[in-house]
């Protein structure tokens, strides 16, 4: 089985590296190998935001009312139509187990999506990384502004 982790990120964070995703990997690859660095901690925990645990679990329990779920504690396996996932929810990041990464679509992906849409996975084995849906990028704009063009 493929193991990946999920983090939950900051919005200005999300932002500003969404098309520099690949400094965000190796940030979170570095941390993930050197936890115990005080300078990383700091920032890991800037850049992150707390996964509210019973209330995702809640949602995923109630989205899968058709799916064979067990749970305990912070864990939880999902079975349905031949897919399965197995979870653990942290506070600050989650880690899925799948065969392939169609079914974290199938019976993940959608309820993250829906939760929140600044979501980065990375896999825990291969360099493999991205983010869980598009971030709006909404720039204000000026009223007063107009685009001509001159014939």
């Amino acid at each position: 089985m493929k193991a990946y982790s999920v983090f939950w990120m900051k919005e200005n964070v999300a932002n500003h590296f969404y098309y520099k995703s690949d400094i965000l990997y190796r940030f979170l690859k570095e941390y993930q190998f050197n936890s115990n660095r005080t300078d990383l901690i700091k920032q890991y925990h800037y850049i992150t935001n707390t996964f509210p645990v019973d209330s995702l679990i809640n949602n995923i329990v109630d989205h899968h009312q058709n799916a064979q779920i067990n749970r305990r504690d912070n864990y939880i396996e999902i079975s349905m139509n031949g897919h399965f996932i197995s979870l653990h929810i942290f506070e600050k990041h989650i880690k899925f187990r799948c065969e392939v990464l169609h079914e974290a679509e199938v019976l993940l992906f959608p309820i993250l999506r829906l939760f929140h849409p600044y979501l980065f996975i990375i896999s825990n084995d291969l360099e493999d990384y991205g983010w869980i849906s598009p971030v709006k990028n909404e720039r204000e704009q000026k009223l007063e502004q107009v685009l001509y063009s001159c014939l």
